[in-house]
């Protein structure tokens, strides 16, 4: 066990903020937390200039990063009141792959005056979608050559990835390709700026950057077959040593410790992707248990005790999320920001007047109207592709669908279909895993979802047949982050030797367990079996009229930017 009296500091680097907790590491109580938002936030449409971004475009500025940094950490520091010599260790979660080119010294290319109005010089966030071209052209190329790496993402990689945005940065902006010295997940570069020291996480290299343990990056002559100037790619764009989670990337320099007010010198934990940090948050450990984490999109973690070669998957990595295991990623790629588009769009104003009258939120307001719902009352079916598909079919390109809508469709109804879409989505993802002999004795979930709608985890439930254990709890992330940061830090400097012995000490999960109702359960078959046949026929090349349409809207898009 550590030594009493020390603590460490998690972060959670999302994609609208980052978080800070300050976590004691003998019991695992949280001493304080702060958020900041970031000054920009997503750029979809523009950037701070106005420069026009075009479809599919997500963008930030990592300088938002290194600002919510200071802010958290200083606030937290002042409002808890803890002595910054008690502090042995920091580490962050974010989110992935949420990619930046910089300069040898690590300088973003968007912090130099001449890219300031350069798209291709700012971080393309995780939700990034303009490369899906160069995606296709990686997985043609993969297939054709018959690659060993593109079997352990399900026969495809995604345009969410490192790659693609690197090939999309090398083809459409190849003066900025040619400045950048070196090419970093978000998470890899705040660690960076922290440490001094140029640390890739195992985490991030393996899910998001075709990655392997044993086998590496893909081949030279692989990037050779996209282009030849890419032979020594990896060389040239992807410099740093790469350490598993749970390893020190070095020690917090002397100008990160006055910008933070935490002492130089402590430990600095390697980085790891936001989602997979909630495994030991929520004491997960070993296989069987699966975790959704469920915010803007939802991951689905699994941990296996060997490889695998599942199609769908968005992912699998060794030692990816906890040490001895095998860890898989599958995941959705619109959840919240889909009942977003709905509260945005197509809420009328006198349920906005009902909301603001009884003091509550419009998510609480459908939330209510949609459980008075019986299950196929609102004659509703949906695909929950409108930020294209994750898993199983890893396909950026498909589209949202509702199905049934008449004269008297309200809000309420759409939102419970929504809900209904995203829980067969997940459905899919796990009959994917039974199919392939991998046991889930329970299901977890967390996130800023999980913890605030009771509705949609009781569709979840129903749906699955399955009793789902949510916590309430929104510091799941940063939480996790601290825990690795513990291990980081090491017994001899009042942290734990190993991720297990951390869980053993601070994790205590707050989880509620939600039970389904087996006759919603018998009745949602019904649906499901619909939603897999529409699932089957826009999805798997039966009818291609997404693509078609999604094309046609992206020329006129094109046109308009050019006039």
């Amino acid at each position: 066990m550590n030594t009493p009296g020390t603590y460490v500091i998690g972060m959670d680097f999302g994609t609208l903020s980052a978080r800070a907790l300050l976590v004691e590491t003998a019991s695992g109580h949280i001493v304080g937390h702060t958020v900041s938002d970031y000054q920009h936030g997503v750029m979809d449409t523009e950037l701070p200039d106005g420069s026009v971004l075009g479809p599919d475009w997500a963008l930030q500025d990592p300088g938002d990063y290194l600002q919510a940094l200071q802010l958290t950490i200083r606030r937290l520091m002042e409002e808890t009141g803890v002595d910054p010599d008690l502090v042995v260790g920091i580490a962050l979660a974010c989110t992935a792959s949420t990619v930046l080119p910089t300069t040898s010294d690590g300088t973003p290319l968007c912090f130099l005056e001449e890219f300031r109005s350069h798209p291709h010089a700012y971080a393309k966030l995780w939700k990034h979608h303009a490369a899906e071209p160069q995606a296709e052209r990686l997985n043609h190329m993969a297939v054709d050559r018959d690659e060993a790496f593109v079997r352990r993402y399900g026969g495809k990689t995604s345009c969410e990835w490192l790659f693609p945005k690197l090939m999309q940065l090398y083809e459409e902006a190849p003066h900025l390709y040619a400045r950048t010295k070196g090419f970093w997940e978000a998470g890899d570069w705040i660690t960076m700026m922290l440490s001094g020291n140029a640390r890739r996480s195992s985490c991030a290299a393996g899910y998001k950057g075709l990655w392997h343990p044993e086998a590496g990056y893909p081949s030279p002559a692989f990037f050779a077959s996209l282009y030849p100037a890419w032979e020594h790619v990896v060389e040239q764009k992807l410099g740093g040593d790469i350490q598993k989670i749970g390893g020190q990337a070095g020690t917090l320099t002397p100008q990160m410790a006055q910008r933070t007010g935490l002492n130089p010198g402590i430990a600095v934990g390697v980085a790891t992707i936001d989602a997979h940090a909630a495994m030991p948050a929520m004491g997960i450990t070993e296989p069987g248990h699966l975790l959704m984490i469920m915010g803007t999109s939802t991951c689905h973690l699994l941990l296996h005790h060997q490889q695998v070669l599942l199609p769908g998957i968005a992912g699998v990595v060794k030692d990816g999320m906890i040490p001895g295991y095998w860890g898989y990623e599958a995941g959705q790629a619109a959840v919240g920001d889909l009942f977003q588009w709905l509260v945005d769009h197509f809420t009328p104003l006198s349920y906005w007047n009902q909301a603001h009258s009884r003091g509550i939120s419009m998510y609480d307001l459908l939330g209510e109207k949609a459980a008075c719902l019986q299950v196929g009352e609102s004659g509703l079916l949906a695909l929950d592709w409108w930020n294209g598909n994750r898993s199983v079919l890893m396909d950026a390109q498909l589209s949202g669908l509702i199905l049934g809508l008449n004269l008297q469709t309200r809000a309420e109804d759409i939102y419970r279909s929504l809900i209904e879409a995203t829980a067969f989505g997940t459905q899919m993802i796990i009959d994917n895993f039974a199919e392939h002999h991998m046991p889930i004795h329970t299901v977890s979930a967390c996130g800023g979802i999980a913890e605030k709608s009771d509705v949609l985890l009781q569709i979840y439930a129903d749906v699955t047949g399955r009793t789902l254990h949510a916590t309430s709890s929104v510091h799941t992330v940063a939480f996790g982050a601290a825990v690795w940061a513990a291990v980081a830090a090491g017994s001899g400097r009042g942290g734990y030797d190993t991720v297990h012995e951390a869980v053993r000490y601070m994790v205590k999960p707050d989880t509620t367990a939600v039970r389904p109702s087996m006759e919603h359960h018998r009745l949602y078959q019904e649906l499901y079996g619909e939603y897999l046949r529409l699932h089957d026929y826009l999805g798997r090349g039966s009818n291609q009229v997404m693509k078609t349409l999604k094309r046609l809207a992206q020329s006129h898009k094109k046109g308009e930017r050019a006039r």
